[in-house]
């Protein structure tokens, strides 16, 4: 049965091979269960609940990949986009986090149309390649320093007229900013710490543990190192040692109850588009985590389905040149888009195909098989629930530091002698870090590429999609400066 639902023969694999690999995948990104909900929680969210959300997201992403797809690839929420909903969205924009799970719903919807259509297409190839690249640095930058700036390297001065006056300037999405809010999106001054907060130093070995991990190729590294970092809290006193027992699966699908489907009520999607400019944001956020997302999931199939021969030329050619869902990588990016749709309905941000799937691959994975694999552990893992608010965030902060320093990598296919290319990817990739924003970045970036172009009279290098998206993002900004 299995041999003839996943084709094992035809992919050259078996059946021990994919669980296997299934295995190696889920291990290597098991640690997103505790990083997850430690990112979404600043929001106001339970993160019990989103522990339960993340798990189900996970299970439900990956058994459509494995069973609808029949690729070895895991779906599960995207670091880079819970730093898009928590930072981006809720912190900089104001919205609340019910509204933040709208979007992801939203964009789940709209990709699901235009991956079923020559729009998608149409969208890969009018973005410029040095852009693409630029967008996934940049939030790679993002990432680490939220990393950073999480695990308590960085401090902040905030001067005190700073404060009075940022008080008073409200957000794209409404309300005012906070002395919290103010520290917790950056401050006004960033400083290094003196190391001398248990937390803080607490996070620095827990770095330090990562990253020889890391070097090392042990299997599981980011993993090994939450649990680690939270046994040496303890006599630090920075772990909480109160783990719950019964009562922690009761509070987790209580609070589980109190996000689920919380997108579509009166307090989340609907609520946004109370005026033109709401709207006007609204598209451009969605748009941009689209964007981001589908770079992010092409990425990956490419970087690890070329070499292994999961999808064969024929392949590739069928998803730019042809629309529906024929090919392996637009089935996949079905799977992906759907996924984040019930990621928003369940109560998490945005899902994504996640990179760790190369280490089940390199183990043998090919087929479908190894995703429900996968997702058997992800459901399992349910009974870590009592964890959840054990490990603190100095176990999970060297993470994102981490995966964003493998995002730098992307630097190198710039071109920076190339006058026209650097300026649009430096914007893109410095704004998506210094403004806490990924938007942001995306607007810089197109902004600045199609002024140069424009200048230089190169106007067939523009794309209309560009000219569009680029207007609209001026657009929000003469709105946000005439409010």
């Amino acid at each position: 049965m299995l041999e003839r639902f996943f084709k094992l023969s035809e992919n050259h694999t078996t059946v021990r091979t994919e669980v296997i690999a299934g295995i190696t995948t889920f291990v290597a990104m098991a640690y997103i269960i505790f990083l997850n909900p430690s990112v979404l929680s600043l929001t106001g969210m339970p993160s019990q609940g989103v522990f339960l959300a993340t798990i189900l997201t996970a299970v439900t992403g990956t058994l459509i990949t494995g069973l609808f797809a029949n690729l070895p690839y895991a779906l599960a929420p995207s670091i880079g986009m819970q730093a898009m909903f928590t930072y981006t969205i809720v912190f900089g924009l104001g919205y609340t986090w019910q509204q933040a799970l709208g979007m992801v719903f939203l964009v789940g919807l709209v990709d699901v149309i235009i991956t079923l259509t020559k729009v998608r297409s149409l969208i890969v190839k009018s973005i410029p390649a040095q852009l693409k690249h630029a967008i996934a640095a940049g939030i790679g930058l993002f990432i680490a320093y939220i990393g950073l700036k999480n695990a308590g390297f960085i401090n902040y001065l905030v001067n005190a007229e700073n404060i009075i006056s940022l008080n008073n300037t409200p957000f794209n999405g409404g309300g005012a900013k906070t002395i919290e809010t103010l520290t917790s999106n950056g401050g006004t001054t960033p400083e290094i710490a003196t190391f001398t907060d248990p937390s803080v130093i607490l996070a620095l070995i827990g770095l330090i543990i990562l990253v020889l991990l890391v070097v090392s190729n042990v299997p599981g590294a980011f993993l090994i190192s939450v649990f680690v970092t939270t046994l040496i809290g303890i006599p630090m006193g920075v772990t909480n040692t109160d783990i719950g027992g019964l009562s922690s699966f009761t509070s987790t699908f209580h609070d589980f109850g109190s996000i689920f489907g919380q997108a579509l009520g009166s307090d989340g999607l609907w609520s946004m588009f109370t005026s033109p400019k709401n709207i006007l944001v609204v598209i451009l956020t969605v748009f941009s985590m689209g964007l981001s997302g589908l770079f992010d999931a092409i990425g990956t199939f490419i970087g690890t389905g070329i070499t292994s021969g999961i999808f064969s030329k024929e392949d590739q050619r069928e998803f730019y040149e042809n629309k529906g869902f024929k090919s392996k990588m637009d089935r996949g990016l079905v799977a992906d888009t759907f996924a984040t749709m019930f990621a928003g309905i369940f109560g998490t941000s945005n899902t994504t195909t996640f990179i760790e799937a190369s280490a089940g691959i390199k183990a043998g994975g090919r087929t479908g098989l190894t995703s429900v694999v996968i997702a058997i552990g992800f459901l399992l893992s349910i009974i870590a629930a009592p964890l959840v608010n054990v490990i603190p965030s100095a176990a999970t902060a060297p993470i994102l530091v981490v995966v964003g320093i493998t995002m730098m990598n992307e630097f190198k296919a710039i071109d920076w002698e190339d006058v026209e290319v650097a300026i649009p990817a430096f914007f893109t990739s410095a704004f998506m870090a210094l403004s806490y924003s990924i938007s942001y970045g995306i607007a810089a970036g197109f902004i600045f590429y199609v002024l140069i172009k424009s200048v230089k009279r190169k106007f067939s290098e523009i794309s209309v999609i560009l000219w569009i998206v680029s207007l609209l993002f001026v657009l929000n900004f003469v709105v946000m400066a005439i409010d």
